[in-house]
């Protein structure tokens, strides 16, 4: 190649230098190799004058294709030798490779070889020593055998210094002597000769002194805290008989069940024990003496568990045998300690002293749960059966379950309350005690409304008895005493009791609150107490306690005894509207049952589906009754509303409408019949708005306008009027529209604006009487049906024979009956004037409920759909 890097003498330079093979390495552009070449010869051609030469060109380029050419032959041949030398070298190279792969074969080949033969050798090995390891086995087992044996004689013998050399040389020798008296005791049992029993009896002898010895090296290490040898005396013993005689000793000797009395064993918390049984008072949360126990035990346990995992082979075991004694001993007995002292107070002061004991119960139990040990396998082919049946008897702990003292404190824990809560025992008396408290709380109320109910109903008679005999009962009304809920001077055994006072026969919110919070305590310690699958059971049957007390106990009570009040009231005197007020509160405190039912009770039977139908039910018929006694109290009130206004009515004078000419008569804004009925309308309207709302102000409202209503239109046929009369009936009537309007019901605007055009009959001149009533309000009333009106006017008879659009046909009988006739007529044309307007005025009327069944409707609750009271639904 370094041919290429000269250029022939007689060449240029700059050409030459272009001509380089260097010059056609990399990139390579055969424009810019032109321009190059004859870069020179351009600008010579632009210096020299005259026309363009291309033969410097021609000549310079010729020169430049030869040499490329000679360049490219060059290139050519040097690659033809190097594509040579290439592929001589693949030759080469593919030879070595298969001489390479023939070798690693051979020695692969070697090496498969080497394996058998050593797979071969390995599995002769292996059976060699399996037939080392039996034989190893079977010698072992016959010096055991032997051994066995030998000591055996001597022990038949009475000699045991071999035993007694081998014991007093050691750990070691000890631990060997407790596997040799195991297994002595085996034989002693199997073997059946002459002097056996002699010899079993020495060997039972030997092994009670090994194990007294072994068992006194354990308390004496335990004394000294020497933990070391006191694990060797365990596994010694674990070993000997299962160890269990060493658990034994090292629970029944421990400090914390030899010198802890419970007895006054902390301050007495005075302030807990005075308010136990207050049912208005919380819950207690913590007992000082029980604060005191389970902080003690939490200590306890944390110390020992380090100790046990030190000292004995199978730590897990020996901590269930001192959980298990915390348990049935420490914390069982100090429970029934508090348990009695609050069964003394009452039913609460024991449910509230029961459920405290549980909770700190559960919570000590999570923190025990904390010092699980892992389980160890045992060291010695004596396992740990007859340990654990020693321990405890028919049932032995289980160690080999990864949580086992888990499992042990929830089975200490369910054992420890089942005697207090086992089947129906605890809901039994939860129930009692709330019926105590309850019939306790109301036994005024009922005694009120017993009182004014003259003769008492079987309802009256249950609650006053429940609340005033048994033991149970005795004891509520006794700890209610104390704190103020009952005077104790109403003791049944004293031949008079206090007069009852109006106080106490008032429904109250705040009794039903107290009512519904001593419930939900009660439902409280249900889920605390009861088993998960039980909650919804118990709390129907909770349930059951609260509804009663609430429905017929309370509400009902009150209830009945308006309707009794409404009753017996003489219908001359005006009727008292307290009883909206009654219903106001029964109202409001059904609501606020429904939603502590809805949010706190209907929840916890979600789990079964159908208790909780079931719920549901019971609670619908519960209201349900109580919205039929709330309806027969509205029509009772609305009977005697009316009634009285009726009775108003009648006391109207013959002449207040055809009044003397003198100034009395017209210094009367209204007749004295229209002011007392105005009178009470407002006083209704008052109460019911202050005490009613929605459907059930309206419908109360409408009932009372439509019959008052119906009793104008039979009140007006019945006076004569003269024309300065007309006056006064005129104001009378807008008296009692301006009344009823202040009602807001439509309906009712509508009908006494026919009773205003109706009383106008009376002022128009009688020239323009007749298109009076033919047209404006009164023109789609037939005129037959108001002439009974009509003659009513003093001047009837000066204008009735121009008065003839269409003449009155009276059947067969008395004129009254026709009379009557018509204003039925007139009455049934009322109702179906559904569609009149006149003057922008709404003669739309509907129909209106004659009563009050099914119309009453509870404010809605949450959760639960809007419903009127009754059977029926309402409008």
């Amino acid at each position: 190649m370094s041919s290429f890097q000269k250029p022939p003498a007689n060449d240029d330079p700059d050409i030459a230098e272009h001509l380089q093979l260097s010059a056609f390495k990399g990139k390579f552009d055969v424009t810019e190799f032109v321009g190059s070449v004859s870069e020179r010869l351009i600008a010579k051609s632009k210096a020299e004058p005259g026309p363009f030469d291309p033969k410097p060109f021609i000549r310079t380029f010729e020169t430049a294709v030869d040499k490329l050419i000679a360049i490219r032959k060059e290139v050519q041949t040097k690659t033809e030798q190097m594509e040579k030398s290439v592929r001589v070298a693949e030759r080469e190279y593919s030879k070595k490779m298969a001489a390479l792969s023939k070798e690693f074969e051979g020695v692969s080949s070697s090496f498969s070889g080497m394996e058998s033969r050593m797979n071969v050798v390995s599995s002769t090995a292996v059976r060699i020593g399996d037939q080392l390891e039996t034989v190893h086995i079977e010698r072992q087992r016959a010096q055991a055998a032997y051994d066995l044996i030998d000591y055996y004689n001597q022990f038949s013998k009475g000699d045991t210094s071999r035993l007694d050399t081998l014991r007093k040389e050691g750990r070691a020798g000890r631990r060997q002597v407790a596997v040799i008296l195991r297994r002595l005791t085996t034989v002693a049992k199997e073997v059946d000769l002459p002097n056996s029993d002699k010899t079993r009896e020495n060997i039972d002898k030997y092994c009670e002194k090994f194990e007294k010895e072994m068992l006194n090296l354990f308390d004496r290490c335990y004394r000294k805290g020497d933990p070391k040898m006191m694990h060797h005396c365990a596994q010694t013993l674990l070993e000997f008989n299962g160890g269990a005689s060493c658990v034994q000793v090292y629970v029944n000797q421990h400090d914390f069940f030899i010198n802890n009395v419970r007895d006054g064993r902390a301050a007495e918390d005075v302030t807990l024990w005075r308010s136990l049984g207050d049912p208005d008072t919380s819950p207690p949360k913590t007992e000082l003496g029980l604060v005191d126990l389970f902080s003690e035990i939490r200590t306890t346990v944390d110390t020992e568990t380090q100790i046990v995992k030190a000292v004995f082979p199978n730590p897990p075991v020996v901590m269930q045998v001192f959980l298990q004694r915390v348990f049935a001993q420490s914390i069982q007995q100090y429970m029934e300690q508090l348990l009695h002292r609050g069964s003394d107070i009452s039913d609460l002061g024991y449910l509230r002293m029961l459920q405290l004991v549980h909770i700190q119960a559960s919570l000590l139990v999570e923190d025990l749960k904390a010092h699980e040990l892992p389980a160890s396998a045992s060291r010695t082919p004596y396992e740990a059966a007859e340990f654990r049946r020693s321990l405890t008897g028919s049932a032995p702990v289980t160690i080999s379950t990864p949580a086992a003292i888990s499992t042990m404190l929830e089975t200490a824990m369910e054992e420890l309350f089942v005697p207090y809560t086992e089947g129906q025992r605890y809901l039994e008396r939860e129930s009692r005690s709330l019926t105590g408290l309850y019939q306790s709380l109301l036994a005024n109320f009922a005694r009120y409304h017993k009182s004014q109910r003259g003769k008492s109903s079987t309802m009256f008679d249950r609650m006053v008895t429940g609340a005033t005999s048994g033991s149970s009962a005795q004891a509520a009304t006794a700890a209610l005493t104390r704190f103020g809920l009952l005077n104790a001077d109403r003791n049944v055994e004293k031949p008079t009791e206090e007069p009852v006072r109006e106080e106490d026969g008032v429904l109250s919110i705040d009794v039903a609150e107290r009512v519904m919070k001593w419930h939900a305590e009660a439902i409280g310690r249900c889920v605390e107490l009861s088993p998960a699958n039980d909650v919804p059971k118990s709390t129907f049957a909770l349930l059951r306690v609260l509804s009663d007390t609430l429905g017929p106990g309370y509400v009902e009570l009150a209830l009945e005894t308006a309707q009794t009040r409404l009753e017996a009231v003489d219908s001359k005197s005006e009727p008292t509207l307290h009883t909206l007020a009654v219903i106001k509160t029964v109202a409001l405190i059904c609501h606020l049952w429904q939603q502590y039912i809805n949010v706190a009770l209907l929840p916890l039977a979600s789990s079964s589906v159908t208790v909780r139908r079931e719920m549901v039910h019971y609670n619908t018929q519960t209201l349900n009754r109580i919205e039929t006694t709330i309806n027969g109290v509205l029509q009772r009130l609305t009977d005697a509303t009316v009634g009285w206004l009726s009775l108003q009515l009648t006391k109207q004078k013959k002449n207040d409408f055809k009044p003397r000419n003198d100034d009395m008569s017209f210094a009367r804004v209204n007749t004295e019949p229209c002011v007392a009925c105005c009178d009470m309308l407002e006083k209704v309207r008052d109460a019911a708005k202050e005490n009613l709302s929605g459907k059930n102000l309206e419908v109360l409202l409408t009932e009372i306008g439509v019959a008052f209503h119906s009793l104008l239109l039979e009140h007006l046929r019945k006076f004569p009027v003269s024309a300065t009369g007309g006056l006064m009936l005129a104001k009378d009537i807008k008296s009692y529209q301006d009344v009823i309007s202040t009602f807001g019901i439509p309906a009712l605007q509508e009908r006494f604006e026919f009773i205003r055009q109706l009383s106008q009959i009376f002022l128009i001149q009688p020239e323009v009487l007749k298109s009076f009533i033919t047209e404006n309000y009164l023109g789609r009333i037939e005129s037959s049906l108001l002439k009974p009106y009509i003659a009513l006017r003093s001047d009837w008879g000066q204008f009735e024979k121009g008065f003839n659009d269409s003449e009155v046909t009276h059947e067969d009988g008395a004129p009254g009956t026709a009379l009557k006739d018509r204003f039925g007529r007139l009455s049934l044309m009322m109702k179906e004037l559904e569609t009149l307007k006149v003057e922008g005025l709404s003669m739309n009327m509907p129909s209106i409920p004659s009563g009050f069944a099914g119309n009453f409707t509870m404010p809605s609750m949450p959760s639960m759909p809007s419903r009127p009271f009754g059977n029926s639904s309402g409008p």
